[in-house]
């Protein structure tokens, strides 16, 4: 990566996770790391670099790293020869076909994203004329449009679905 280009999505997922993995590791919750930082690393914004959807400066990530007691190069991913930190996701069936939400999960979800997924999926509902009320089957092609609407990739849109509990 040159000092001109932006941080991929997929480096920002893999940074995430690194992220979540070390703090998880102390046994901190988000909370507790807004609290044992006097709030600088609020809960929302550090789920949001660990989710991927934000990019952290290196500032922060040395301020963070000397909060967990880690070396800097520990919140970083491990460059190896297979790496792909460049493309959007993988090649695997799980992150490129079609996915099965339960819209009962999704009725009772309680996450800011419930609202517009279940009107996107509403409008898929009337579209096919599909009113079973239990489960819907979305293509790759609407998970991409969801993720462009809350901001991500593909893949991030997919691991979120997953969080969220809703997919079967």
């Amino acid at each position: 990566m040159t000092d001109t280009e932006e941080m991929s999505p997929a480096y920002a997922r893999h940074v995430g996770e690194r992220l979540r993995n070390i703090r998880r590791q102390q046994g901190l919750s988000l909370q507790a790391v807004e609290e044992q930082s006097d709030r600088e690393f609020k809960a929302s914004v550090l789920g949001a670099y660990e989710r991927g959807e934000r990019i952290i400066s290196v500032l922060r990530l040395q301020r963070l790293a000397r909060l967990y007691g880690v070396p800097v190069d520990q919140l970083l991913p491990k460059m190896t020869a297979d790496a792909d930190f460049g493309s959007e996701g993988s090649a695997d069936a799980d992150h490129k076909g079609p996915i099965t939400i339960d819209l009962s999960r999704l009725e009772s979800l309680d996450a800011p994203e419930r609202e517009v997924i279940r009107r996107y999926i509403g409008m898929i509902q009337i579209q096919r004329g599909d009113f079973n009320g239990r489960l819907i089957t979305i293509r790759a092609e609407d998970v991409k449009a969801l993720a462009r609407v809350f901001e991500r990739d593909e893949s991030g849109m997919r691991t979120r679905i997953d969080e969220l509990g809703i997919r079967i």
